[in-house]
């Protein structure tokens, strides 16, 4: 696992185990860079904007571009500051810069470069000491929950603080939250106004307290830069030139401080993609990188689009997943060049259920570690942590050493303790439990244990710590449900000890091994193997995926995943959840005309070009739809011509929204007419007409009578049966006659 991306058609850089002093002059500092990565490194004046694609050696370039300028006499070590997101990324670029010869210059995330700032000038500023910093704002947000009469439980207080976060870091006040979250289109995990209330008590409660918390720290910098012209002037004195690298992450809070740092000044350079935009939940926004060419018209704008971490193979499909992309960002987006040697083509695998395919991804990784591979260069990457039980149980059984990033082993998690207790308590108690009195078998009886710790037969609404607890308590219910089915008539206490061996299994120590980890978690690094797991809809993208742009997001997000492999990439997908279940699950949209045998989406989206040094900006000529045109899929927007397809108006290939049990209901009452007719149940619907009713489900004869394949005549004979199973109700007798 690691974060560096080096050439293998230029000279490497020396690492740190080779480097016995730095490049000896400012021209050895462009020794092994590529075109672009040089051009990259002499713009030192005016503002800079590289568009990085994955794998392109944008860090590489960045730091190189400060240590010439360094070297070359042109910048001074002192005026440099160099911001990014997590302290790993600026301790890497720190480390790269004492190797090159460049050691004076400040390289810190936001926070850490504003806070030594606010240190510093609070005394003149303000007066005094500056306030506590909260290093944990949990504690007082369910103190403000309180005092709002609130109850707030451990998961909705991780939701509700996030909430705070966000509307700071989009600059939103209080008694502005509401209508932002509207705007905004967020799925807030309480009564927005409720949230609101507390968001203004906690911010009451640490004026009274004399504390602030990290995201002040931006705010407090950016109030007094706005207020204190002098303090403004010192701080552009110390700084001439900015480097802001992952630039698609800058919130609106963020790129604030960033214009109070520049005054009027243009001496910056800002590194990014748009097609990694993956945290816009957090208030992230690529709006400041799409937009840098308008605020800045004379910018000089460089595309890095030579990959040298990834074969030909994964970049021709990470290229296509972004072709089919919709959206501002998509029309950025970059076209990879591989600079590697060609590798083995990407493996799609389908399996019948998700026990299958984490036996069958365990069995690969098997087969690729007695081929050579270390484990440490192998990951399984999925969408979110409750996904990793099945994992880390299937590589337990395989004899192989894994690693969880981001995450706490599952049967670690703080809700699946929780829920072990329930289990273990319950099952003592036997039948003198009365939460187990209507329960009829073991899967029942754990519904109905879990009940009392957050489980509920519907996800709660929306992404957050209450949505993840759910998924932890909804895995343990399936595995209830898998275990009953392979052992009919086990008992509560035999689940319980089947828990048990499993969480020992999984809590022996391993050394360096496989990586599991959500696609969030992976951004930034990189494994020669790379395992991409429940590519199904409703998993990718996520069930709460509600809007274009969201779903957009989630695009991208695979993006990612995809652009971490190396050399070798399976993506896969299970059709059922459990063994023997319905084959009812699609492949995930997203690999639409990618995998074998699917049909690619009609539109597709330019792109941004190759790579290069550009000094003006193109335009695409748009198409103009006539009034009438080729019918086409709802979902994606490829032309459709199959009648089947057209029946349904969404290729065969994309996800359906059909409510399954009122399909399933509508096939009964079919087999029960056709019956009745003597004929065979087509003649009463197609199997494709009831999917289609099962999709829209409509609500009045105008409504059901637009689908396809209802007719006047079926209309006025299966009508009123039709919407009343659409209604829930049961439908009349029918007479069964022409």
């Amino acid at each position: 696992m690691t974060s560096a991306t080096h050439s293998t058609l230029f000279p490497q850089a020396p690492g740190p185990s080779q480097f016995p002093a730095p490049p000896a002059d400012a021209d050895a500092v462009l020794d092994g860079l590529d075109p672009e990565q040089r051009a990259v490194a002499t713009a030192l004046h005016g503002p800079v904007c590289v568009l990085a694609g994955a794998g392109t050696g944008k860090t590489r370039a960045i730091t190189h571009r400060i240590a010439y300028g360094v070297r070359a006499g042109i910048l001074q070590p002192s005026s440099v500051l160099a911001v990014t997101f997590t302290n790993r990324a600026a301790g890497e670029m720190r480390g790269r810069l004492r190797q090159l010869g460049a050691g004076g210059v400040q390289a810190r995330t936001f926070h850490s470069a504003a806070l030594r700032q606010l240190q510093y000038f609070w005394p003149k500023a303000v007066g005094g000491e500056l306030p506590r910093l909260l290093e944990r704002k949990v504690q007082l947000v369910a103190e403000a929950g309180a005092r709002c009469r609130v109850r707030l439980d451990r998961n909705e207080l991780r939701d509700v603080t996030s909430e705070i976060e966000w509307a700071k870091v989009t600059q939103t006040v209080p008694a502005d939250y509401p209508a932002a979250v509207a705007k905004a289109l967020r799925d807030a995990p309480r009564d927005p106004a409720e949230i609101g209330q507390i968001y203004a008590m906690y911010e009451q409660l640490k004026r009274d307290r004399g504390a602030i918390d990290f995201e002040d720290v931006l705010l407090l910098t950016v109030g007094i830069l706005q207020d204190r012209h002098d303090i403004a002037d010192r701080i552009r004195s110390q700084y001439q030139h900015f480097v802001v690298d992952e630039y698609q992450d800058v919130s609106p809070l963020q790129q604030r401080l960033l214009d109070l740092w520049l005054g009027d000044r243009d001496n910056l350079c800002v590194v990014g993609d748009a097609s990694q935009t993956i945290y816009s939940f957090t208030g992230a926004t690529p709006d400041h990188l799409l937009n840098f060419r308008t605020r800045h018209p004379n910018a000089t704008v460089v595309k890095l689009v030579r990959d040298y971490r990834s074969t030909p193979q994964v970049v021709h499909l990470a290229n296509g997943l972004l072709a089919q992309a919709r959206g501002r960002a998509a029309e950025h987006r970059l076209e990879l060049v591989s600079q590697r040697a060609p590798g083995p083509d990407p493996v799609y695998a389908e399996y019948g259920d998700e026990p299958a395919e984490a036996e069958g991804t365990a069995r690969r990784i098997r087969d690729l570690i007695a081929a050579g591979v270390p484990a440490g260069d192998i990951a399984v990457l999925y969408r979110i942590n409750a996904q990793s039980e099945v994992y880390e149980q299937a590589l337990a059984d395989a004899g192989v050493p894994y690693q969880l990033r981001g995450a706490e082993r599952f049967f670690e998690r703080a809700e699946v303790r929780e829920a072990g207790v329930a289990l273990r308590g319950a099952a003592r108690a036997g039948g003198n439990d009365s939460l187990l009195d209507d329960a009829e078998d073991l899967p029942a009886q754990v519904r109905a244990v879990l009940s009392t710790k957050g489980w509920t037969s519907e996800p709660p609404a929306g992404s957050g710590a209450v949505r993840d607890r759910w998924e932890s308590l909804a895995a343990l219910v399936r595995l209830a449900e898998d275990f009953a089915r392979a052992r009919p008539g086990a008992t509560l206490g035999d689940l319980v000890a089947e828990l048990d061996e499993r969480a020992a299994a999984q809590h022996a120590p391993t050394v360096q091994g496989v990586t599991l980890a959500s696609l969030h978690s992976a951004k930034g690094l990189e494994w020669d193997a790379v395992f991409l797991v429940g590519l199904t809809e409703g998993m990718m993208p996520i069930t709460y995926a509600k809007t274009d742009e969201q779903v957009e997001e989630e695009r991208r997000l695979l993006y990612v995943g995809v652009t971490r492999a190396r050399l070798h990439l399976s993506l896969s997908w299970a059709l059922a959840r459990a063994p023997g279940g319905r084959a009812s699950r699609r492949p995930s949209r997203f690999l639409s005309g990618l995998r074998p045998g699917s049909t690619a989406p009609g539109a597709r989206t330019p792109s941004a070009g190759g790579g290069g040094v550009e000094h003006g900006r193109g335009t695409a000529a748009g198409t103009r739809r006539g009034r009438r045109g080729p019918v086409r899929c709802r979902v994606c927007g490829a032309t459709l011509t199959d009648a089947g397809e057209m029946k349904l108006m969404r290729c065969e290939d994309c996800p359906s929204d059909m409510d399954e049990a009122l399909y399933e209901r509508l096939r009964e009452w079919r087999a029960d007419q056709a019956g009745r007719l003597g004929q065979p149940p087509y003649c009463v619907f197609t199997d494709k007409t009831l999917m289609a009713i099962a999709e829209t489900v409509p609500a009045t004869d105008g409504e059901l009578a637009r689908i396809s394949g209802v007719g006047a005549r079926k209309l006025d004979r299966f009508g009123a049966d039709v919407l009343a199973i659409c209604a829930g109700q049961d439908p009349g007798e029918g007479d069964g006659e022409d």
